[in-house]
């Protein structure tokens, strides 16, 4: 039976309403401008960082490259030894991603991260006062009986590659302080109270005018990893995850890299 013609223009009008419905309003929200997304597809956050003291400045750029790619997250950073941020970890200390300037102390926090993944590499260097006034060359002349050399503690990265690489050339370097990071060392000799030590190739370039560099060939020195996780006690843990991988593209590499970091 047909339906009356007033019944057939009422249907008609419905269904051509029906079609012109635009397809965005028919509740898909995987837009990026959903509620709690950044725009980038990255969720909205504010995220804290633990990272190694030798990432202090380069970081701090890098945050900000983040930021900007992705408003509505902001990065915060705790900069301090490795070996003081595993401490952090394991107090329960509130933040969402680690990185540290070697695989052992990540390695020893299997249980609190994510897969970590190795971000950046780095080099050490020998810091002499600037213009080299004691005419430091290699690794055997921080063994001069008048030479005041400082070094960073064993249990902090830097210090451990330091002493491999110079019980490897067994050169029986005494220092007269060791420090609790890289950034103490590159201090002392700044200010001149010691004369030479063994830091990161970035450090190094940090205190230009300062310090000078002296080199040590690959074949004498150590490859520094830094790799970066999130924390499984992260309240953000697609946003911190989000941040980690960040951290291996090609816009935070040219960062990294810009700063004398190598690609690993």
């Amino acid at each position: 039976m047909s339906l009356p013609v007033h019944r057939r223009r009422t249907a008609a009008a419905v269904l051509t309403a029906a079609l012109l419905i635009p397809l965005g309003a028919c509740g898909d929200d995987s837009g990026s401008d959903k509620a709690g997304d950044s725009g980038s597809g990255v969720p909205k956050a504010g995220l804290t960082v633990l990272a190694a003291s030798s990432l202090t400045d380069v970081f701090k750029e890098a945050g900000a490259a983040y930021e900007k790619e992705n408003p509505g997250t902001n990065v915060t950073f705790s900069f301090a030894g490795s070996q003081e941020l595993a401490a952090q970890v394991k107090q329960g200390a509130p933040a969402d991603v680690l990185v540290t300037a070697d695989t052992r102390t990540m390695d020893g926090l299997s249980g609190d991260t994510g897969k970590p993944t190795v971000i950046a590499e780095n080099r050490l260097v020998i810091a002499v006062g600037e213009g080299n006034p004691e005419n430091v060359e290699n690794l055997t002349d921080l063994a001069g009986p008048e030479l005041k050399v400082v070094l960073a503690a064993p249990e902090v990265p830097v210090g451990r590659y330091g002493a491999q690489i110079l019980d490897a050339r067994k050169t029986g370097v005494k220092p007269v302080s060791q420090e609790p990071s890289a950034r103490a060392v590159l201090s002392k000799i700044s200010l001149g109270e010691a004369d030479a030590g063994l830091v990161y190739r970035t450090d190094a370039a940090t205190a230009t005018g300062k310090v000078d560099a002296i080199e040590i060939p690959d074949a004498e020195n150590a490859i520094v990893s830094y790799p970066a996780a999130a924390l499984k006690t992260s309240k953000h843990g697609e946003a911190a995850a989000a941040f980690v991988a960040w951290l291996s593209t090609p816009a935070a590499q040219k960062i990294l890299q810009g700063a004398g970091f190598q690609q690993p």
